[in-house]
């Protein structure tokens, strides 16, 4: 009995796995309520397995990655290609914000003075990032699990490699071997996702109750409608017209990654599901997916870009604070930038959002009382603006790899769900 409820499990394609339980967790948090809090470990130990194997996984892809390009100046075009698409993807995430929140104007009428205000900490100065990059202690970063720190430190490793020849093929080959055991991870992790989402969603629903995705309506329909713009829209023509290829299996090839996104609210915790489904699904090559998908889980955040332009004018709207031309073209160009270092972590917008609303002329008072406003209502809206965070790394993975040769075209075209 035991050896056919296995089978029967294991022969379900896992997204329509993660799918049931997002749906039964929702139901179980309206039904049991705040009681629903008892099963919340299993969350937990899903949140902390990926969590485990994110810097990890990141230092030994990416490692093993630019070793597996063997030439510096293939490594140099795709980080070009790369960084131009995510730079160019964000920009029209916040057109697509801007294009929302003009519309739907979510924030006529709405009254924040009952809001506690929330103070955010300083956004840093470019030059603390660029400095941050670097790491003093390598193992520290990993520990820390500082992204960014890493990312550097892999490529260095990396480049190292290339450039010490003959040398440095043992390196290349154990990197390529600690790469597939630690793919090898994160499939017995993704068995565990069912259970995680399923205690995630339901924690959300009976915490807040099923009101926290009706709340705040309008802001949520300028979020959702935002989203699916640019996640079925925007991504779906870049891969359609820039990779040549049919959006139908990128999309049917990704839903694993983007079920856990939305689950986890975290395009970071999310990233070992992005590679292997990158490279299962889509076809796409270990040497471009360990250097492109990493890269986006730190700067790819077309969710971030459109909820941040979003809310910038829910608050102009809601404090009656006039916008010029000028200051549209401002919010435009701002948040483009801060949006590329948002943290990959749930609700890492607010973060930077006083970057933007300073520009524009908020007061710092009225940006601690739009944020307190926010913060109760921000989880759900983070469910939601992580999905284009998501679909924009793995579209992007696809346009580079097919510039670059390196996808297998009939086995996208398959789009198998494993």
């Amino acid at each position: 009995m035991m050896r056919f409820l296995f089978g029967w499990w294991f022969a379900i394609p896992l997204w329509i796995r993660i799918l049931a339980a997002l749906a039964l967790g929702s139901a179980a948090g309206a039904f049991l309520g705040p009681n629903v809090a008892a099963v919340s470990w299993m969350g937990d130990v899903f949140i902390r397995l990926i969590r485990m194997i994110v810097a990890p996984l990141i230092f030994v892809i990416i490692a093993s990655g630019v070793a597996a390009m063997g030439d510096a100046r293939k490594l140099g075009s795709v980080g070009a290609k790369t960084i131009a698409l995510y730079a160019g993807t964000t920009f029209v995430a916040v057109c697509v914000g801007l294009m929302m929140a003009t519309w739907i104007q979510p924030g006529l009428g709405v009254d924040l003075a009952g809001a506690t205000q929330q103070a955010l900490p300083q956004a840093r100065a470019a030059g603390d990032i660029l400095l941050s990059i670097i790491p003093a202690n390598p193992i520290q970063a990993l520990a820390d699990g500082d992204t960014l720190a890493v990312i550097f430190f892999a490529f260095l490793i990396g480049a190292g490699t290339i450039a010490a020849g003959e040398d440095g093929k043992p390196l290349a080959a154990a990197l390529a071997s600690a790469s597939a055991v630690m793919l090898r991870i994160v499939g017995f992790i993704m068995e565990v996702a069912p259970f995680g989402v399923f205690a995630l969603i339901a924690g959300v629903v009976g915490a807040k109750g099923p009101e926290a995705f009706l709340s705040v309506f309008p802001l949520g329909m300028c979020v959702l409608i935002g989203a699916a713009v640019q996640t079925f829209f925007v991504h779906g023509l870049l891969v359609r017209l820039v990779a040549w290829l049919p959006a139908i299996p990128f999309f049917r090839g990704v839903a694993d990654a983007i079920i856990v996104g939305f689950s986890t609210s975290s395009s970071s915790a999310t990233l070992p599901v992005a590679i292997r489904v990158a490279e299962r699904n889509l076809g796409i090559k270990p040497s471009i997916a360990s250097t492109v998908l990493p890269l986006g889980a730190s700067i790819g955040m077309d969710g971030a870009a459109m909820y941040i332009a979003i809310l910038t004018l829910f608050g102009a709207q809601a404090f009656g604070i006039p916008l010029a031309p000028s200051d549209y073209a401002l919010i435009i160009g701002v948040t483009t930038i801060v949006a590329m270092g948002v943290a990959p972590v749930p609700s890492g917008s607010l973060f930077v959002l006083s970057a933007v609303l300073n520009a524009v002329g908020a007061t710092p008072e009225q940006i601690g009382l739009l944020v307190g406003f926010i913060l109760p209502f921000d989880r759900p809206l983070d469910m939601l603006r992580t999905v284009p965070n998501v679909t924009c790394d793995l579209a992007i993975a696809t346009v580079v790899a097919r510039m670059e040769g390196e996808i297998d075209v009939d086995e996208y075209k398959s789009a198998k769900d494993v």
